[in-house]
This record gives structure tokens, C-alpha cells and sequence, in this order.
């Protein structure tokens, strides 16, 4: 008898793993705990919600997430179902304005939108050491050498020509692998989070150039399919 399909979409929740599993490198490297950090998520669309929902999920940070018109909040009378979804826990101060108000004293930014969206007068309001994830496709938010000469302390892209990339095939062959392995019905949070923290455990010393193993590392799909249960 046929098992039904799993339910994961590679490029949304494979990009939420692998950013969760940076992301706890880049913690360690900068002394934070992701509990207590305030995260900026610049892209509210399929990326940024799940991105946004798994953080909540395994720390419960502090979060605000940004669209083209800028914060999403409660006065807003524009925002879709996903959106207003996002709202449940994210922006609790409930705080209106621009993508520059929100990443104000932030430790980290995420990216999921457009090419240079960050510029490197905004990093410098962001908090000590801040955490860069411009992900966006093959132009990032900022690039990482701007981001660098504003201060950031560690910064991730989409791009395989520059450290630390968030590649959804980090994550998503070893979570199949073992779906299928393992008879899994249904993939859930969970495993996504398991499978971030192997992937994070991967990289036994993690420097600002190296949070996320290579997508060629051998280790990664075993390693990943066996939390998959």
C-alpha cells in the first residue's frame, strides 16, 4: 500500500531549515541566544512565512516581518490571510513604518525579497555584531562586503560564490532520505528542526565564513535521515 506524500515544499521549508541551522552558528559566534534576539524578516511571501513560522516554533524570538509597504502591523487593512497570520506572533509591540525603523537595533536581518534593499547606513543602526541573511537570487539585499564594512559580523547569501549559503538542497535530500527510509507520513516542524540542528552540528567549529556546511558535504544526507523518524 501506497504511503501518502509527505508534506514539505523544498524551497520554502528546505530554505526555513537551512536558515534555522545558520542561524544557530551564528549565535554561538556572536554570544546570543536566538530566544532573545530581535529578527527583521524583509519578504512576506511563501520563503519569509515559513522562515517566520519555524523560528517561533523552535525559539519564540522577537520578530517583526517587512513587506514592500513596510511593517507589518495590526493597522494595516492591506495585508492577505498569510500575512495576517504572521501577526499572531510577530511585531508584539505592534510598531508601524519603514524597513529602516524596523531593522533598528535588530541582531539580525533576513532577506527574502529584492537586490539591494539593505543599505549599509541601515546595518549601522542594527545592534552589535549584527547577523546578515540577504538571501535574495543572484543580487542579495546588501552585498556581503558592504555589509561587512558596516559592521556585520556574519553574513549569509543565496549565492555559492560567497561563504555561507542558504541552499534548500542543504536540507531537503537528507529530509526525503529519510521520509522514505524511515515510512514518514507526514513531515512536520519537528523534523525540520532536527534536521537544522544536525546541519548546524555538521560544522564542528563555526567561523563568520562557515555557519553551513557545502551542499557537497557527504555527511549531510545520512546524518539528516537519520533524525527523520
Amino acid at each position: 500500500k501506497s504511503l501518502p506524500i509527505p508534506v514539505m515544499h523544498d524551497d520554502q521549508h528546505g530554505t526555513a531549515t537551512v536558515t534555522l541551522a545558520g542561524l544557530i552558528n551564528a549565535m554561538k559566534l556572536t554570544g546570543r541566544k536566538l530566544s532573545d534576539a530581535k529578527i527583521v524578516i524583509v519578504g512576506a511571501g511563501a520563503a519569509g512565512v515559513a522562515i517566520a513560522k519555524l523560528l517561533e516554533k523552535y525559539a519564540h524570538p522577537h520578530m517583526i516581518a517587512v513587506d514592500s509597504k513596510g511593517i507589518l502591523s495590526r493597522g494595516r487593512t492591506d495585508l492577505n490571510e498569510s500575512k495576517q497570520r504572521l501577526l499572531a506572533f510577530t511585531n508584539k509591540d505592534n510598531i508601524s513604518g519603514s524597513l529602516e525603523d524596523a531593522v533598528r537595533g535588530a541582531d539580525v536581518f533576513i532577506g527574502v525579497s529584492q537586490p539591494a534593499l539593505l543599505t549599509t547606513s541601515m546595518v549601522e543602526t542594527m545592534a552589535k555584531l549584527p547577523i546578515i541573511f540577504a538571501l535574495a537570487n543572484p543580487i542579495p539585499e546588501i552585498m556581503p562586503a558592504d555589509a561587512l564594512a558596516a559592521g556585520a559580523a556574519v553574513i549569509a547569501t543565496g549565492r555559492s560564490d560567497f561563504p555561507n549559503q542558504v541552499n534548500n538542497a542543504v536540507a531537503f535530500p537528507g529530509i526525503f532520505r529519510g521520509a522514505l527510509d524511515n515510512r514518514v507520513r507526514q513531515i512536520t516542524d519537528e523534523h525540520k528542526i532536527a534536521a537544522a540542528e544536525v546541519i548546524a552540528n555538521l560544522v564542528e567549529t563555526p567561523t563568520a565564513d562557515q555557519i553551513i556546511p557545502s551542499v557537497f558535504d557527504e555527511r549531510l544526507v545520512p546524518a539528516i535521515a537519520a533524525v527523520i523518524k
